[in-house]
């Protein structure tokens, strides 16, 4: 029996997650990872690392976060507090969707994951305080293979769904994208 409904999008590779919870009078249970149905959906790595992040205040953007290779990774995204607005660029040389972007909702209560390829970057604005999210990498973190995009580049032009209250200073200080920018060759 799957604990787990995908669909799939326009940018190639990336799939939401559904996770499906069983509850009782007790509370409940949802499986967050199964390497035998995500396998299915195209995670073939081991995890290498799994994170968690806390943020404070509704508003706040973190990201536009990816590694270059042979760094590059596969994330399995979720939200298991409060509510965030998730945001994906497909940064793979010669794909179909190269700079295209896709955001998705996921909450505690939705139960939606991310499974987000190799190529993409990955940020998200919370919707509400108090926001917990959990991350599940293919690879660990390289700090030689760490790059960002600018979330407010108006080559991307993501239109943010609230006011940004707070922006780190490194990821405001990645640089804007310009014709010279030809994306990840995995």
């Amino acid at each position: 029996m799957s604990r787990f409904n995908f669909s799939s999008f326009q940018l190639a590779g990336l799939i939401r997650i559904e996770r499906q919870s069983i509850g009782d009078s007790r509370g409940s249970f949802e499986r967050m990872f199964c390497s035998d149905e995500m396998q299915s959906i195209g995670w073939h790595k081991k995890i290498a690392q799994v994170n968690h992040t806390h943020t404070k205040s509704k508003g706040v953007i973190r990201g536009l976060h990816f590694q270059n290779p042979p760094h590059a990774e596969m994330k399995i995204v979720s939200c298991i507090r409060g509510e965030v607005w998730d945001v994906t660029v497909d940064l793979r040389a010669n794909s179909a969707t190269f700079l295209h972007w896709h955001a998705e909702v996921l909450s505690g209560k939705n139960g939606y994951s991310l499974l987000i390829p190799e190529g993409f970057a990955h940020g998200f604005q919370t919707l509400t305080d108090e926001v917990e999210m959990l991350y599940f990498h293919s690879e660990k973190y390289e700090p030689k293979s760490e790059a960002g995009l600018n979330p407010e580049d108006p080559m991307l032009n993501i239109v943010w769904p609230i006011v940004i209250t707070e922006l780190s200073l490194r990821d405001r200080s990645h640089p804007l994208l310009n014709s010279q920018f030809r994306g990840i060759a995995l």
